[in-house]
């Protein structure tokens, strides 16, 4: 997500951040690259052209152009200003102080608001909320029939969509098919959630096409009804300016208090994140950021500011971690490392323990200075790779996973016929784990591997590029 963006924010400032001394014309041409950059992000033009107006201004003032370090000045303006621009603090989620806390979902068709109400509820679950869903589009037609009871029958896509992903977030859905009025829906299944003492109520609206009365009309006769705490827009990311028109739109319509941005790990632009908030005033509350349930987060727009501009994100990889990861575990974990005892048994868990953090390529982007390290930035994560370790792992004996260093000859035809895989990624993984043992020894002992070394633990070294004059 905003590799793009992040690409070029990043060669500007680094050029900025390497003067000593700053002038009016360094300044000019650094926010012409600015503004370049944000156009090339699908930024809105009006948004891009007040960033700029406001960055320049600040970096043109005496408190920067006559400090020690005026280029780190200009690159904190940038990232204040970035921060801003997203929604500065942001908004929590409003709840009831007691009885059932209304969530009302809208969007437009194909935006990802069935699923992001999925992963919204799994995410309030984590936190300890009873949630419950109520299936409210009734338009999206079938288009698998089944056998069930000897019948053929059709089922409403958008309510079986819910039903499947609902179940799997740990919420209960309530529907009653595609014959009853959204509306009475709505309420009914309020009713319900009061009822079993569910404190959290996620009304699923319709979408549509496209903006159209219908839809805003039935949206506020719900609204009306269920009384929500919370309205929320679901855009998705990868529609670039067209997802801050649609919510430009519902900005009057609907007065919804915030925005889900829906597909951000498909946009390697950024667009419709930067630009939404300064249009509509509406801060995004939260983003998705791949295909599980669990690629759902709280956005925090200095987060996302620091990441996009190569600082990483520590705070967001220090909650995901501690999710997986007990203090007691860590500390057995970083005694193993020290003292070279950690053995496949122990990647594999650790391996699990990661990948339930979100995609890998996510994770890396909240390593600070990765955006400087091409080494590792530039290697492609496939995750069907990860798949194949895994199962050649749990193709091992016990023993095997304990001391690898036994593991030759027909031990190695063995686990490769039993994992499905050829020798030779065998014997791959039993030699890039004792690079990566090494390594994490001497990280472990306080002394970091130079990206080299690291990017030669991925398997894939990048030759050093040779400049003739």
């Amino acid at each position: 997500m905003f590799d793009q963006l992040s690409d070029r924010l990043q060669s500007t400032l680094s050029d900025v951040r390497n003067r000593g001394k700053l002038t009016e014309a360094d300044v000019d041409r650094a926010m012409r690259e600015i503004r370049l950059a944000l156009l090339e992000a699908d930024v809105n033009f009006k948004v891009v052209k007040a960033f700029t107006a406001t960055v320049k201004e600040r970096c043109l003032g005496a408190d920067v152009m006559d400090s020690l370090n005026p280029g780190q000045q200009v690159v904190k303006i940038v990232n204040e200003e970035l921060t801003a621009l997203m929604g500065g603090t942001g908004r929590e989620l409003a709840f009831a102080k007691k009885g059932t806390t209304v969530i009302l979902m809208a969007g437009l068709q194909g935006s990802g608001k069935t699923t992001a109400t999925a992963k919204l509820a799994k995410l309030l679950a984590k936190d300890g909320h009873r949630v419950a869903l109520a299936a409210c589009d009734v338009y999206r037609p079938a288009t698998i029939g089944r056998v069930e009871s000897g019948v053929l029958t059709y089922r409403p896509a958008a309510i079986e969509q819910l039903e499947t992903v609902g179940r799997r977030a740990g919420a209960v859905v309530y529907q009653q098919g595609t014959d009853a009025d959204p509306v009475e829906i709505a309420a009914w299944a309020l009713e319900k959630a009061e009822a079993e003492n569910r404190d959290v109520l996620i009304v699923d609206t319709a979408g549509r096409l496209h903006i159209d009365s219908e839809l805003m009309d039935e949206l506020s006769r719900i609204r009306k009804r269920v009384k929500p705490m919370n309205v929320l827009l679901v855009v998705d990311a990868m529609t670039g300016q067209d997802a801050v028109g649609v919510a430009e739109s519902f900005a009057e319509a609907a007065e919804f208090d915030g925005v889900i941005i829906s597909k951000l790990d498909g946009d390697a632009r950024g667009g419709a994140a930067l630009s939404v908030k300064a249009v509509t005033g509406k801060p995004i509350m939260f983003a998705s950021t791949g295909e599980k349930l669990e690629d759902f987060d709280k956005f925090h727009p200095d987060r996302m500011s620091s990441r996009i501009l190569g600082m990483g994100d520590v705070l967001s990889l220090i909650e995901k971690a501690e999710e997986q990861v007990t203090e007691e575990e860590a500390e057995e974990l970083q005694k193993k490392m020290a003292n070279e005892q950690f053995t496949l048994e122990d990647f594999l868990k650790q391996m699990k323990q990661v990948r339930k953090m979100g995609p890998i390529g996510n994770l890396m982007g909240m390593m600070p200075g990765m955006g400087a390290m091409k080494q590792l930035k530039d290697v492609d994560v496939d995750e069907g790779e990860l798949d194949r370790v895994e199962a050649i792992i749990l193709s091992m004996t016990p023993h095997e996973r304990q001391i690898p260093e036994i593991i030759k000859g027909s031990r190695r035809r063995r686990i490769a016929e039993g994992s499905g895989t050829k020798i030779q990624q065998v014997n791959n993984l039993v030699k890039q784990f004792d690079q990566m043992r090494k390594m994490m020894k001497m990280m472990a002992n306080g002394n970091m591997p130079d990206p080299q070394q690291l990017a030669r633990m991925t398997g894939k070294t990048q030759r050093p590029k040779i400049r003739r004059r």
